[in-house]
């Protein structure tokens, strides 16, 4: 709470200073009293019918759906950048994993790219203000210009240069109570000149988190004989969360741009675990990790864009485990820790040639080296222990170049293709990979869109996944790195038609070579469960998706998005359990806007998922659901907004799995109170308009 007094301190005398210089500027012309009576007089002679139209909020421009985030989500309750791209039509939220067209969407901000896992995706998107966002780019298949493949969302934020000098801000503060409380803050500054601008940005989080697992298993061996595995687990968990982000802009002539960007990000965490049954054992754990980045980028008129950054990520942590299972036991203190240094230098051009012929072509080139141990040592007496240790200097290459070309014959039809060839070099794999994108438009009348996307893409396994590395979660389950896991080649198609702007119906197809997925797999030599990741076969997908949006009067705002799909995945070398695995399943989400007032601003939203069976690999997963209720009150001319909201009021979005395949047999239930009552409020100053930074990839980190 000091923490909270301070920060809102500090705005306060911001804002009030900010203030007065508006109430300057906002003072009545002598003529006020002519002007309303105009209008007046325009009202009194406006007929008794009117017709009104409505603006759409989509739009097609060369290969992209074009999304008018204000206007899209202008009545929701929705104050970061993640709730707005969850409310993008076609976008899904699926176990905390952003999805466009039943596939993973890599989030860009302003043409840059923000490749993140989903942890740091998350806590990135939900540290911007929605009042940055200017549109989304919604991309089935990015262009090579991007150097993202696959399903794509550009975020575009406002500029800051170019304006007369002001300062302007935003304060946020948010608490939520499950089983125990959590905690958001946020503050930001932007700084805007003709020539300079500088934005700052400050986030952080807080929360404690009680996760139960009731574990029925049934572990047979190779001798025939059948152990009864129940366990029953309390995992208690704190984490803490800083981020800074320091970013300035200055224009060295007209069209000439010079980036410079700071990052830094802090995270500690606590886990306190308890196992009693088949296996009793006490895990106490913690763990830190620091992020920093320096990001350098200029842009020039005739469409030269060039850049070079530099990552350092550092993550220490210390597990203290003692457990035994029947006459065997584990008793141990491990330290590990992952060091990476990344270097990364791009360069791009783009040409607009005549008759509407566009070329861009250009380079990137990454390498990083990654450090890591994990270490064994006796707790009593602090001596190296002889196993499982392991100590790893692993360096990474990627060369990438990439052509692209782009056409619009007439008003009706535009095409944009490209290739890019990208070698990836390790000291196991050393090979050349070839990536085909194209986007065809093709618009028959106003409001009506036709688009066919074919993409490809490459997945990489995170660094500590392909460590030779073990880790204990007690004596029956342990993780396993697997040093041999490829990168996964995916490839896609996509063909979507919007109606009258704002209908949007997908088919796609989806195929995933080399897939990488972690599962779960009892030894028939010992009673162990390992947890490690494979390359399957293949993994492939297809759907159709339908987004209904529908209004009743001016009370309610509504949309619903239906995906109908089929899974197959299939694994010819998985353990001695091979599989070849086939579903048909869906999922159904609902939001729902209630307009209560207008005077005073009062919204209501209600918003519900559904997602039916699903499949990964040798796991069942059951069905799952959740139902939000939101209570959004504006006032101070639109500048402050409190919001009272209930997320998944049933306790119903977790979901226990099940292993029954072969001779496996496994169920996990898993038992967590995700019901959570919150309030938020946000207050904006000095007109608030500023613009994010691209992210750090941090995707393949521990």
């Amino acid at each position: 709470m000091k923490r909270i007094n301070i920060l809102f301190f500090s705005f306060f005398c911001i804002w009030m200073r900010v203030a007065a210089q508006e109430n300057k500027q906002v003072q009545e012309p002598a003529d006020s009293v002519k002007n309303i009576a105009y209008i007046d007089s325009i009202y009194q002679e406006l007929p008794e019918v009117m017709i009104t139209g409505e603006r759409p909020i989509v739009k097609a421009e060369q290969g992209k759906l074009v999304y008018d985030v204000p206007r899209l989500v202008g009545n929701l309750p929705v104050d970061n950048a993640y709730d707005a791209v969850k409310n993008l039509p076609g976008v899904i939220d699926m176990n905390d994993a952003l999805m466009l067209g039943g596939q993973p969407v890599t989030i860009v901000i302003n043409g840059k790219v923000t490749t993140l896992s989903i942890e740091q995706l998350t806590a990135l998107l939900k540290s911007i203000p929605v009042s940055r966002i200017e549109k989304a780019e919604v991309m089935y298949s990015a262009p090579a210009r991007y150097q993202v493949r696959g399903p794509m969302i550009n975020l575009v934020l406002a500029s800051g240069t170019g304006k007369e000098p002001s300062l302007q801000g935003e304060l946020y503060t948010a608490y939520a109570q499950t089983h125990y409380e959590s905690l958001a803050e946020r503050g930001s500054l932007l700084y805007s000149g003709r020539k300079f601008s500088a934005d700052l940005l400050y986030s952080y989080t807080y929360d404690r988190d009680r996760r139960v697992t009731d574990k029925e298993a049934l572990h047979t061996l190779a001798d025939g004989s059948v152990h009864q595995m129940d366990m029953y687990d309390v995992t208690l968990s704190r984490n803490n969360n800083h981020q800074v982000r320091l970013g300035m802009d200055y224009n060295l002539a007209e069209n000439h741009l010079l980036s410079l960007v700071y990052t830094t990000a802090f995270t500690d965490s606590k886990h306190y675990a308890t196992v009693v049954g088949a296996q009793n054992s006490v895990t106490d754990s913690y763990g830190d990790n620091q992020l920093h980045n320096v990001k350098l980028d200029y842009q020039a008129p005739f469409g030269l864009k060039a850049g070079a950054s530099f990552t350092y990520y550092r993550s220490p942590g210390e597990q203290l485990l003692n457990s035994t299972l029947g006459h065997e036991s584990l008793n141990f203190l491990s330290r590990d820790n992952q060091r990476i240094n990344q270097w990364r230098f791009y360069a791009g051009q783009e040409h607009t040639l005549g008759k509407d012929w566009g070329l861009n072509y250009g380079m990137a080139y990454t390498t990083a080296l990654d450090n890591s141990y994990q270490m064994y040592y006796d707790p009593q007496t602090n001596d190296l222990l002889p196993d499982n240790n392991m100590k790893s200097r692993r360096r990474e290459q990627t060369l990438n170049f990439y052509a692209g070309l782009s056409k619009s014959f007439g008003e009706k039809l535009s095409a944009d293709i490209s290739l890019a060839a990208e070698q990836y070099h390790t000291n196991i794999w050393n090979e050349w990979s070839f990536y085909p994108v194209a986007n065809f438009t093709y618009m028959p009348a106003a409001g009506h869109v036709l688009q066919l996307s074919l993409s490809s893409d490459k997945e990489y396994p995170e660094y500590w996944s392909v460590q030779n590395s073990t880790s204990y979660m007690g004596a029956y389950s342990e993780i396993q790195g697997n040093p041999l896991l490829k990168p996964a080649t995916n490839y896609e198609t996509t063909l979507s038609y919007i109606l009258r702007g704002k209908y949007v119906f997908s088919a796609y197809y989806s195929y995933t070579k080399n897939k990488e997925m972690q599962t779960l797999y009892q030894s028939p030599e010992r009673l162990v469960e390992i947890y490690k990741c494979f390359n399957f076969d293949f993994s492939e997908q297809a759907g159709l998706v339908a987004v209904i949006p529908f209004k009743i009067k001016k009370w309610l705002d509504s949309r619903i998005t239906a995906i109908g799909f089929r899974y197959r995945q299939k694994d010819s070398d998985f353990w001695d359990i091979p599989f070849d695995r086939k579903l048909y399943t869906f999922v159904l989400t609902m939001n729902n806007t209630f307009t209560l007032s207008t005077k005073p601003d009062l919204k209501f939203t209600l918003t519900g998922f559904f997602q039916n069976k699903a499949i990964q690999g040798i796991f069942d997963l059951p069905r799952s659901g959740n139902l939000d209720a939101a209570l959004r009150y504006t006032f101070a001319k639109g500048k402050a907004q409190l919001t009272l909201k209930c997320d998944d009021i049933f306790n119903t979005s977790t979901i226990s799995t099940r292993v029954h395949y072969g001779q496996q047999n496994v169920n996990n239930h898993y038992m967590r109170t995700t019901r959570a009552f919150g309030v938020s409020f946000n207050y904006k100053f000095g007109g608030y308009k500023e613009k994010k930074r691209e992210e750090i990839d941090t995707s393949r980190f521990k």
